[in-house]
């Protein structure tokens, strides 16, 4: 009986992953303070998303050791998506209103 494909047999992240690499990117840049020029970068370069991830793909050679090579995987097919490259401004805007509210108690 054939089973039914991973997220990663079909080479897309599964949801739980997504969300995840989504999250700890957003909660990271963030905590730095760069939510700003991060959310600029990523609007700007929206339309091209998919060029950026197999720039990710290319480059991997270069970043597997600050990344791993799991990772660098992981991130090219994140940024593949222009819906998940939108899910990152939000939960970054998210955090950041978050951690400006919490600020002022």
């Amino acid at each position: 009986m054939p089973h039914a494909p991973r997220a990663d047999e079909e080479g897309d992240l599964s949801s739980e992953e997504r969300d995840e690499l989504i999250e700890n990117l957003a909660r990271k840049i963030v905590d730095r303070k760069l939510e700003t020029p991060a959310i600029l970068f990523l609007e700007m370069h929206k339309p091209v998303a998919f060029l950026g991830s197999q720039a990710l793909l290319v480059a991997s050679p270069i970043l597997a050791p600050l990344f791993g090579l799991e990772g660098t995987e992981k991130y090219s097919r994140l940024f593949s998506s222009i819906d998940n490259v939108e899910k990152l401004i939000q939960k970054i805007e998210d955090l950041a209103a978050e951690k400006g509210t919490g600020e002022r108690e």
